[in-house]
Formats: C-alpha cells, structure tokens, sequence
C-alpha cells in the first residue's frame, strides 16, 4: 500500500508527537499533512487522511467512523496556556454581548459555549471570524483564540504590559467548575483502514507513542526546535509550556473526555451520549490487532 497519511496540528503543541518522526530519529512511513484543527477535522472526515489529531469534539460528532489510537491525546489538567478568552469586560459581565469564535476551533468553542451558559451563565451572541485578536476585538467584546495564535496573544501582550483585556484560560477555568482534567484532542484512525491495514495501525500506534516518549525525554531539543519554529516563544516560555501540556491519555482523561461529552449533550452540542471506541479496546477489532502480533505491544 501506500505510505500512511499522517496529519499533524501545525502549532507547538503537537511537537512532542512528531518531532523524533519527521526527524528521523523514529522511523514511520507516513506522508505528513499539517494544518488547523478543522483543516484535518475535515481532511479526515473526508477520507483524505488516515490518521490524525482530531478535535475531540468532533471524535463524538462521528464515533462511528473512527476508533482513537490508544494513550495519546492533547490535554491539561487546569491551565492550558493556549486556549484563551480575551474579554474587554470581566466574562461574568458578557451577557448579551458578541464573542468572536475562531475558524481554526471546534472543541475548544464548544468547551466555550459550555462555560458561558453553565459557568458563568451568560447568554451571548457568536461571530466565527479569522483568528485576529485586533479585528476580532474590533467586531466583539471578547475573542477565543487556541494554539500558537493564543500564545502569540498572550506573549505580546504580556509584553506591552497591556492590562486593559481580561484573559480567561479555559483549561483553568473548566478545571474550576467540574474539577476535571481536558481534552482537546484524540488521534484517531477510520474503521474501516483499521480493519483492512492492522498491522500498520499497529506500526503507527508504536511510532507515534516512542515519538513523543523521545521528545518528553528531550525537551531541551524539543524547546529548541520550537524556538526555530515559532522565535516569539523565549525558551522558558515552552519550558513552562511543555510542563503543562500533556499527551497521555489515561483512565483520568477518559474520564474527564466523558465529563466534556456530557456537557456537550447537556448543551445540544452534541448529539447523543458518546462511548469512546478504542482501538485494540473494542471487540470488532480485536481479532485484527491480535493477528498482526503488534497490537498489545502498543496498548498502554
């Protein structure tokens, strides 16, 4: 077959996973597409990749094409640093006021909508923009912003020494209203190719967690190359970032992942109630993982 489509979150925060990958030093046979997180949300759903980080909300919004791959997630427990509400007033005074939401977001403006009404219970109206602080302030009184954008916010900000905005970190506030951890997003793998290619999956799993096992184990190359990436990131700054992030995805994950869908339901966000189907977990592909000899060396 042809090589594993492979996609990967362009921020910082998914350098851990890949870094030992596309340098070489674990081996995958994978094309790598990176982009935002509904760039290969969509990308995924429409066959165009394998496997990816997938947001999490969107593994609820299609279970039933997918399987998440075992002990990796993008995920905090409490403060996150990169997903950031700046606010012209404090958020318990947003009612009937216009927040601007991302289009490079899906979990993280569901996890939004969920704090505002159940949270800090106020009603306000959405506007989906370009992930501009400036303009999104422009057009609302408060604007999301995830991943590299957020930080890049927060870093400038912090140095002007602006104090004008209020910044709410998601993760921390979410960790003070449900005592949980969260999840932002699961890699995931469709059915189907899990079905027909078990032992690449296999392959995949293994590679993908040693990755980031090497790039925890390293972090002062992983910080270097982030610097190279990204240079408004001083290295104490993804010092302090990697030490907040997490990429594991244990039964406290699951566990809190499953607070967030309940919330979700609550909500009308999504659906139904979602059950999550791991791959090497589940009965309809545990005979494929056990004939390729490789599926329990992944297992976590």
């Amino acid at each position: 077959m042809s090589k594993l489509r492979l996609g990967q979150v362009d921020y910082v925060n998914c350098l851990p996973v890949y870094t030992a990958i596309e340098e070489g030093t674990v081996p995958l046979g994978a094309e790598i597409f990176k982009g935002h997180p509904t760039e290969l949300n969509a990308r995924f759903l429409a066959g165009e990749l394998d496997i990816t980080p997938i947001s999490s909300i969107e593994y609820a919004r299609n279970a039933g094409q997918c399987l998440i791959l075992p002990d990796l997630s993008i995920s905090a427990d409490g403060r996150v640093m990169s997903i950031l509400l700046f606010s012209k007033i404090p958020v318990t005074e947003l009612e009937g006021k216009t927040v601007c939401l991302p289009s490079s977001s899906a979990t993280s403006v569901v996890l939004l909508k969920i704090l505002l009404e159940h949270y800090y219970q106020v009603g306000v109206t959405y506007v989906t923009t370009e992930p501009d602080l400036d303009k999104m302030l422009a057009a609302g009184d408060a604007a999301l912003l995830i991943g590299d954008d957020a930080m890049r916010a927060a870093v400038k900000l912090r140095e002007l020494n602006n104090s004008r905005l209020y910044v709410a970190d998601l993760g921390e506030a979410w960790k003070e209203f449900t005592g949980e951890a969260m999840v932002y997003a699961v890699w995931v793998i469709h059915r189907d190719f899990a079905v027909q290619h078990p032992e690449k999956v296999a392959e995949a799993v293994k590679a993908l967690q040693a990755s980031r096992d090497w790039g925890l184990s390293n972090l002062d190359h992983l910080i270097e190359v982030g610097h190279r990436r990204s240079p408004q990131f001083s290295a104490e700054y993804l010092q302090e970032y990697y030490a907040t992030i997490k990429h594991s995805l244990d039964e406290n994950y699951r566990r809190a992942l499953n607070c967030y869908y309940d919330y979700g339901y609550k909500s009308g966000l999504i659906p139904e109630r979602v059950k999550l189907a791991v791959w090497g977990e589940t009965s309809e592909d545990s005979k494929y993982t056990r004939k390729s000899g490789e599926g329990k060396k992944a297992k976590s």
